[in-house]
């Protein structure tokens, strides 16, 4: 094959959406050019609460219920834009809250003079979550729904307008303002009235506010040098579309606590440009002010503030005027308008000492806190996991199965609190919350596990640690092609004596006890699955099932079954189906209510026009597994794995169960060996327990 030219490689560019869409970005035109945009998109004036909510809503969403509770999932947090690198898992309920408020402020219901906080425990996905806001807006703007417009000042006669543009042609809006801020108050009104005509009454378009004082100082000396022809001063307005940026600092600012000596609230607010005051003549004169401050590139989008709670009080009081009054107040100058989202993060001890400070009360009163715990769902942590370690990610080496699921179920139970009801165990808990079903609780008592669970998914181990141990175990790894869940349940154990989040000695004994039940839950897993592999013929186990059914169809009938071997009428065997129910735990005082649910159910099926199917009764499906094994095992004799000689019958039997591991299950030949030896080597022990309990289904 041959390989790509230069031409082909410059083709591969020139078709990426930034080429195609280039010249679309860089539209500008007069103001009038703007107004007849407004008229076909009046969406393109909407406020920055406004431009997050559609944004959020572009992606589409899907609703599912959960203990009888609605939940919208929205997609936006898969991240669709880069393909699930931020995607967000198992916060589906903290996630609603938050667009929730989004969709308040956007309809200006007062959260739009809030700041939005997320609260959580480190590692909890709260900087993953205003990140993908920040990338989010940042391609909405790109897109035809989410335009957006700003202007600049030009110069057109060189001599009548020296004094107000000084030496440069163009004076661009220094916070990206929208041009229909040029409007005189008193003609918005009207206006606005004619642009909403085309809008759902909850999606109106709002202008509120004036000009930057650099813009306003400008506007107003036009308006004088023109004796008030307002028209005329806007020949000097190139309006043009804008594309929000945290790299090019539009529209998006970050802003995070440094050392107090080092930091004023100029990184706010702007500066003088002192370089500038010899050419306007006074450090007073708006365009000789640098408006760059976070809250001023950040206008028209959102401004994150990382660890706001960390921030010296200094700094939190020119929140209180942002987000209340959508006003900042630059040195200097007057108050000036703003229009952007303010959202934080920070963790528990923070805001604990907010809620103790009296003298933070009118912060505390303008915060809106929208809580981001750790996970508690296993199948959503295990996603987690599976992103940053799956086939894409970890080359030239395996991850045999459960690896993953392991870590995770460590960390799920180290965040959960025990539960007051005397017979369940917190890794029953852990099942339940994650969609299993356990004899005697309905989703009416999942739920109000979850409400007496006060402080659940707050405290316990970050997904960091857990990314860290498997990154050490595949390091530790060396030239071994495999990594199996105890090597990486052994490198979180040893992690724990340095772990710096341990606040004393009794959490590390409980966090160590914790594996013990995490590994002990892995030994019946593997188990349940080396039982699957060998008992895995389907004829045997189709024969084993239809003798089962003949003999209880005879037992309920009470009638008398063909022996296919003697042709002989002979009473139901009795010992065959106590063999199979003794292994679902079904005892002798309620074998015939079982027996007789199997034949109702199989009647229903035949009223139904559908074939009974063992596999359709997970319960019955458990059962002959379990019975087909135990009569096999012993003729595939697993115990010799764990001595040095192997008869040839017994080594192909071996390798037609660790295909079947193979092909089945996930395994690759190393971690199939490994994983018979282990299993092996119980049964050599004798140690043949099933801890599962047999009622569970997923």
């Amino acid at each position: 094959m041959e390989s790509a030219t230069g031409k082909d490689l410059l083709s591969i560019v020139k078709s990426t959406e930034f080429m195609k869409n280039y010249h679309d970005l860089q539209w500008r035109g007069s103001f009038a050019d703007y107004l007849a945009v407004v008229d076909r998109n009046p969406r393109v004036c909407q406020t920055a609460f406004q431009r997050i909510y559609n944004m959020i809503m572009s992606f589409g969403s899907s609703e599912y219920t959960e203990y009888k509770k609605k939940i919208t999932r929205y997609k936006f947090f898969d991240d669709p834009i880069d393909k699930g690198k931020d995607a967000v898992f198992g916060s589906d309920i903290h996630l609603m809250k938050l667009v929730n408020a989004f969709q308040s402020a956007a309809r200006r219901y007062g959260t739009e003079k809030r700041i939005l906080l997320l609260h959580g425990p480190v590692g909890s996905a709260k900087s993953t979550v205003v990140r993908m806001l920040k990338k989010g807006v940042e391609y909405y703007s790109r897109q035809p729904e989410g335009a957006l417009y700003s202007f600049r000042w030009v110069k057109k006669d060189l001599n009548d307008t020296r004094n107000i543009f000084g030496t440069a042609l163009e004076i661009p809006s220094p916070m990206h303002e929208e041009p229909l801020l040029l409007v005189p108050t008193a003609a918005r009104k009207e206006l606005l009235k004619e642009i909403n005509k085309k809008l759902p009454e909850d999606e109106w378009i709002v202008i509120e506010g004036d000009l930057c004082p650099a813009s306003r100082f400008i506007y107003r000396e036009l308006l004088a040098h023109y004796n008030g022809e307002w028209e005329k001063v806007l020949n000097h307005v190139s309006v043009e579309r804008i594309v929000l940026s945290e790299q090019d600092r539009i529209g998006i600012g970050t802003f995070q606590p440094k050392d107090e000596k080092n930091q004023d609230s100029t990184e706010l607010t702007g500066d003088i440009n002192y370089r500038k005051i010899a050419e306007y003549g006074s450090d007073s004169d708006p365009r000789a002010f640098n408006f760059d401050g976070e809250f001023n590139i950040a206008n028209r989008g959102l401004i994150e503030f990382v660890e706001v709670l960390k921030l010296d009080v200094a700094f939190l009081y020119d929140l209180l005027g942002a987000s209340q009054e959508h006003r900042i107040k630059p040195k200097k100058f007057a108050q000036t308008d703003i229009d952007e989202v303010i959202i934080g993060h920070t963790n528990e001890p923070e805001y604990r000492k907010l809620q103790s400070n009296d003298y933070m009360e009118a912060l505390r009163d303008r915060t809106v806190k929208v809580d981001m715990p750790y996970i508690t769902k296993l199948g959503e942590e295990v996603k987690i996991y599976e992103k940053d370690y799956g086939g894409d990610r970890v080359r030239g080496k395996h991850i045999a199965p459960h690896t993953l699921e392991m870590a995770a179920m460590w960390a799920i139970l180290t965040r959960l609190e025990e539960p007051k009801k005397a017979q369940l165990t917190l890794l029953q808990k852990l099942k339940l919350y994650d969609g299993k079903t356990l004899p005697g609780f309905t989703e009416d008592n999942v739920k109000e596990l979850r409400k007496e669970a006060r402080r659940e998914g707050m405290d316990g181990i970050s997904p960091r640690y857990i990314q860290d141990k498997i990154s050490n175990a595949l390091v530790n790894a060396g030239n071994a092609g495999s990594i199996n869940p105890f090597m990486v349940l052994n490198e979180l154990e040893s992690g724990l004596k340095h772990h710096p989040l341990i606040k004393n000695e009794e959490q590390r004994k409980r966090f160590i006890e914790l594996l013990t039940i995490v590994k002990e839950e892995y030994e019946d897993i593997v188990k349940n699955e080396v039982q699957r592999a060998i008992c895995a013929d389907e004829e045997a186990i189709t024969r084993l099932c239809s003798n089962y059914i003949d003999n209880v169809k005879a037992y309920t009938q009470k009638e008398r079954v063909r022996n296919k071997f003697t042709g002989r009428d002979e009473e139901p065997d009795e010992r065959l189906m106590r063999s199979i129910e003794d292994k679902i735990d079904i005892p002798e005082s309620r074998k015939d209510d079982f027996r007789r649910e199997i034949m109702n159910y199989i009647g229903a099926l035949s009223l139904e026009g559908k074939q009974f199917n063992y596999r359709t009764n997970e319960r019955l499906n458990k059962a002959l597994e379990l019975k087909l094994f135990e009569d096999q095992k012993d003729s595939i004799k697993l115990t010799s794995l764990v001595s040095s000689v192997v008869d040839r019958e017994t080594q192909e039997k071996i390798d037609v169960v660790k295909a079947r591991l193979i092909k089945n299950y996930g395994y690759n030949e190393q971690s199939a060996t490994d994983v018979l030896n282990y299993v092996a080597s119980i049964f050599a022990r004798g140690d043949i327990k099933d801890r599962t309990p047999p009622q569970q289904q997923p």
